[in-house]
C-alpha cells in the first residue's frame, strides 16, 4: 500500500527549514511513502537544494511533489479569520487533499486552533462522533500512554467522555498493536464516587461499554503506566499536558545547574555521561511528537510549533501508521458497536448544529 502525506511545509515556527529535512527523513524510512509538500514553491525548492535533498527530488519526484500555497496561517491568527479568509493557505490545500482523496493524512506544525478548526470545516466528524479530540503519546516507565482530551474540548458531557475512551483506544490498538487496550477515567481519586456528576456518569457508561476499563486513575497513574489510555475533557488535559512539559523542563534545567556547579560536578558529568544519555533518549519528547485529530474523517496530525526536523519525521511517521493500521476504521466499527447496545445517543442534532456553523464560517 502507498502512503501519500500532505504536509503543511510552512506551518510552525521554522517552516521549510525543519518541514523538508523532515520530509526527506520519512521518505527514505520506505519506498511506499509518498509526500505532498504545500507551500511556497520557491522557498521549499531552495530548502531542496541544500545537501541531498535536490538529488533525492530530481531522481524520484513522484514521490516528493510540490503543490503552491499563496498563504501561510500565522500562528496566533484566530481560527475563523483561518477559515473564511486563508482558503489558499498551505494549511487549507494540505486538509482539502485529504478531502479529495489525494492524500491519505495531513500533518501540520502550525496553529491548533486553526488547524482542528479548519480540519472539522473541511472534515467534519466521523458517524456518531460529536466532537474531535487531540491525542497524544505520552512516556511512562515501562511503555506510553495516550491521553485525550488534551485542548479541544474545554467541557465534555459523559458521551463525549466515552466517545474519547473509544477513539483512544482504538488509536491505541492501531498504533501499539493492543486487542485489549487499558482505559482509565482521569478523576479526583480511584472510588466511583469521586468527581463530579459529569465523570460519575462517563465511568457508568464506560463501565457498561465493551472497552477494557480499568476504573478512574489520578494524576499520578499516567505516568506509571497504570492504563494505555487516560480519558478528560480538554481543560483538564491541557492543563495537565502543560504542567508536565514544564516539570520536565525545570528538572532537566536543576540537572544542568548542579552538574555545572564547581570542578567536581563537572567530572561526574562526564564520568556519568553513558548515563545522563540514556535519560536524555528516554525523555526526549521529539520521540512522542505528534498529536491525533482524532474523530474526523481523515488523518490529520499536529505537531509541535517548535518541533525540529527529528520531531517533525516522528509525527510524519505516526499519521502513516494510523493510515496504515486502518484507525478510522476501527474507530468506526466500535461506534456503531456501542450505537447498536444503545449506550451512544443519536447525534444527528450535533451534527445539523456542527454542519450550520460550519457553512456560516
Amino acid at each position: 500500500m502507498q502512503t501519500t502525506i500532505a504536509i503543511d511545509a510552512m506551518g510552525g515556527d521554522h517552516g521549510p527549514s525543519i518541514t523538508i529535512p523532515a520530509a526527506l527523513k520519512f521518505l527514505a524510512t520506505s519506498a511506499h511513502r509518498r509526500v505532498i509538500v504545500v507551500g511556497k514553491r520557491e522557498v521549499i525548492e531552495a530548502e531542496l537544494k541544500k545537501g541531498e535533498g535536490g538529488n533525492v527530488f530530481r531522481s524520484d519526484p513522484a514521490r516528493l511533489r510540490i503543490l503552491e500555497a499563496a498563504e501561510v496561517v500565522g500562528m496566533d491568527e484566530d481560527i475563523r479569520s483561518a477559515i473564511r479568509n486563508k482558503k489558499n493557505s498551505s494549511m487549507r490545500i494540505a486538509i482539502d487533499l485529504v478531502k479529495s482523496g489525494e492524500a491519505h493524512a495531513c500533518v501540520s506544525a502550525g496553529n491548533t486552533g486553526a488547524l482542528m478548526g479548519t480540519a472539522k470545516f473541511v472534515l467534519k466528524t466521523l458517524p456518531g462522533i460529536d466532537r474531535p479530540a487531540i491525542c497524544a503519546a505520552l512516556p511512562t516507565r515501562d511503555g506510553v500512554v495516550y491521553a485525550l482530551d488534551l485542548g479541544a474540548n474545554a467541557a465534555s458531557t459523559p458521551e463525549h467522555l466515552l466517545q474519547f475512551a473509544i477513539m483512544g483506544a482504538m488509536l491505541c490498538t492501531a498504533v501499539e498493536g493492543k486487542q485489549r487496550p487499558s482505559v482509565g477515567l482521569l478523576n479526583i481519586g480511584s472510588e466511583d464516587i469521586k468527581g463530579n456528576e459529569s465523570v460519575k456518569a462517563a465511568g457508568q457508561l464506560l463501565k457498561a461499554s465493551h472497552l477494557n476499563f480499568y476504573g478512574n486513575v489520578e494524576g499520578t497513574d499516567i505516568y506509571k503506566g497504570t492504563t494505555d489510555v487516560v480519558v478528560c475533557d480538554g481543560f483538564v488535559g491541557n492543563v495537565m499536558l502543560k504542567t508536565s512539559e514544564g516539570m520536565a523542563k525545570m528538572m532537566g534545567d536543576f540537572l544542568k545547574a548542579e552538574y555545572k556547579n564547581g570542578f567536581y560536578s563537572k567530572l561526574a558529568a562526564l564520568v556519568s555521561l553513558p548515563v545522563i544519555q540514556r535519560f536524555r533518549h528516554r525523555m526526549d519528547h521529539r520521540r512522542y511528537n505528534g498529536a491525533a485529530l482524532l474523530g474526523l474523517k481523515g488523518v490529520v496530525v499536529k505537531s509541535h510549533g517548535a518541533a525540529d526536523a527529528v520531531s517533525f519525521s516522528h509525527a510524519l511517521d505516526r499519521a502513516a501508521s494510523e493510515v496504515e493500521h486502518g484507525l478510522l476504521g476501527l474507530i468506526s466499527a466500535e461506534i456503531e458497536r456501542l450505537h447498536a447496545d444503545g449506550l451512544l445517543g443519536s447525534h444527528s442534532k450535533n451534527e445539523a448544529r456542527d454542519g450550520a456553523t460550519g457553512e456560516s464560517l
